[in-house]
């Protein structure tokens, strides 16, 4: 066989896979930070649905508290984890469907919380709660601490 040819058609299918490549990866993926529980594993699976939605996550081992509060998140709808993304808090388990539609939207806001740990949410959806899936909102957490359900799943 040829060498040309070989090659045209190796740089042929290098063109078709980066056109075969998601639209986040087409730029620099989006970087969130969580701080949580060194043995949380509902955190884990929650930086799980994050990375399969796109982002990019850096984790803290460190327990959340301290960022919660350095952040400005009311301690009332804390959760098992805190994150910060594009200059906004996120706490607890957050779709990252309804993070992406805030940094799509840039609300002038805190940002989004999902007080508790609601079973069905993303991260605690796993096995163990055999498809059981309570209603829950998603809060929009103005910077003075109001809140506004920004969207519900019910």
């Amino acid at each position: 066989m040829n060498a040309q040819p070989m090659s045209r058609r190796m740089a042929l299918g290098a063109g078709l896979a980066v056109l075969a490549l998601p639209a986040w990866a087409a730029k620099e993926r989006t970087t969130v930070q969580v701080w949580k529980d060194p043995n949380c594993g509902c955190c884990k699976d929650w930086v799980a649905h994050l990375e399969q939605a796109g982002f990019k996550v850096t984790v803290q081992d460190i327990g959340n508290a301290a960022t919660r509060k350095r952040l400005g998140m009311p301690e009332a709808l804390g959760s098992c984890h805190t994150a910060e993304v594009a200059g906004y808090a996120i706490e607890g388990h957050v779709p990252a469907k309804e993070i992406l539609r805030l940094l799509r939207e840039k609300p002038k806001a805190l940002g989004l919380a999902v007080p508790g740990m609601p079973i069905g949410s993303p991260g605690m959806d796993g096995a163990i709660y055999q498809g059981r899936k309570d209603a829950y909102d998603v809060l929009l957490v103005a910077k003075g601490g109001a809140t506004s359900i920004y969207q519900s799943y019910r």
